[in-house]
C-alpha cells in the first residue's frame, strides 16, 4: 500500500480575477505549470453526524484534523484515491495519505472492512475512525492549476476556481456538480512552502496588495449554510486597497468583455 507524507507551511489568499491576472503575469517569468496542467480535484470529508471536526476547526484551535477522501477527476469505483488525514499544528500542515481503490476505501469507511495491508498510517486512520463515529458528510471540488518554481521546484503555489460542493450524493464518481462557494471567477491561492517564501514572492504580494488570511473550503461552506459567512463582504476592504492598482480598469474590461459575450450567445 502506497503511504505519502506532506510536511509545510501553507498560506491562502483570496482573489478576484483582476488580481489574479495581475499576479499571473508576475509570476510568468519565475514559475511553471507543473505536468498535470488544469485539473480537477474531488473530495469526501467524512465527520461526525453533528459535525464536530469542522465546528472545532473554524474556532481556530492550535491543533485541527480532519479525514477526507480524495481522487484526482471524477473516479470509477475501480480509480485509484487517497485516504488522508490533514492535520494542523501551529501553521504546520502534515498530510499522511494511503492509495487505493475506490470500492476498498467505501468498505473500510462505510462499512468497516478494513484494507488487506498493513502500513503506519493505515493504523493512524483506524484509530482516527475509533476515536470518532463519522459518516460522509460533504462533497467538495474544485479546478485547480498549480505551479512550481523554476528555480526552486518545492515552492508550489495552486490556483482553486469554482469550488462547489453538495450534501446529497455523497460519493466520488456520481459527477463534480455542487453549489459555488464563491462569486464567478474568483480564485483562492494557496503557497506551499517548506521553510520560507522567496523574496521575490513576497515583494509581488507586496506590490500587488495581496494579504494571506485564514480560509477553509469545507469551514466557509458550514459557515455560509449557517448564514455566517459572505465572501464579497468579507473582501470589501481587499477590494478597497486594490482600487490604487489597475485593477477597476481591468474589472471594467473584464465586464466589457462577458456582455460582448452574453450579446453574441443572444445572437446565435
Amino acid at each position: 500500500m502506497t503511504q505519502l507524507v506532506f510536511n509545510r507551511y501553507e498560506k491562502k489568499y483570496l482573489l478576484p480575477e483582476a488580481i489574479y491576472r495581475l499576479l499571473r503575469e508576475r509570476l510568468r517569468e519565475r514559475m511553471s505549470v507543473d505536468q498535470y496542467g488544469l485539473s480537477t480535484i474531488c473530495n469526501i470529508y467524512y465527520d461526525t453526524e453533528d459535525d464536530l471536526l469542522i465546528r472545532r476547526s473554524i474556532e481556530h484551535l492550535r491543533y485541527k484534523e480532519k479525514l477526507r477522501l480524495r481522487s484526482y477527476g471524477v473516479p470509477g469505483k475501480d480509480s485509484r484515491v487517497f485516504l488522508e488525514i490533514k492535520k494542523k499544528y501551529e501553521h504546520i500542515v502534515n498530510k499522511r495519505r494511503i492509495e487505493l481503490p475506490l470500492s476498498t476505501a467505501y468498505d473500510y469507511l462505510n462499512l468497516g472492512i478494513r484494507p488487506d495491508a498493513e502500513c503506519q498510517i493505515l493504523r493512524e486512520i483506524d484509530f482516527f475512525l475509533r476515536r470518532y463515529r463519522l459518516r460522509p458528510r460533504l462533497f467538495l471540488a474544485y479546478d485547480r492549476l498549480a505551479l512550481y518554481g523554476k528555480e526552486d521546484p518545492e515552492f508550489r503555489l495552486t490556483f482553486d476556481a469554482r469550488i462547489r460542493s453538495r450534501r446529497v450524493n455523497v460519493e466520488l464518481e456520481h459527477g463534480d456538480f455542487g453549489t459555488p462557494l464563491l462569486p464567478d471567477k474568483w480564485y483562492l491561492m494557496e503557497s506551499k512552502i517548506q521553510n520560507a517564501a522567496p523574496k521575490w514572492f513576497s515583494e509581488i504580494l507586496a506590490e500587488l496588495k495581496i494579504y494571506s488570511s485564514s480560509f477553509s473550503k469545507y469551514g466557509n461552506i458550514y459557515k455560509k449554510e449557517h448564514g455566517q459567512w459572505d465572501a464579497e463582504g468579507w473582501m470589501l476592504h481587499r477590494i478597497e486597497d486594490w482600487k490604487s492598482l489597475p485593477y477597476e480598469k481591468l474589472h471594467e474590461g473584464q465586464k466589457l468583455h462577458k456582455e460582448q459575450e452574453d450579446r453574441r450567445e443572444m445572437v446565435c
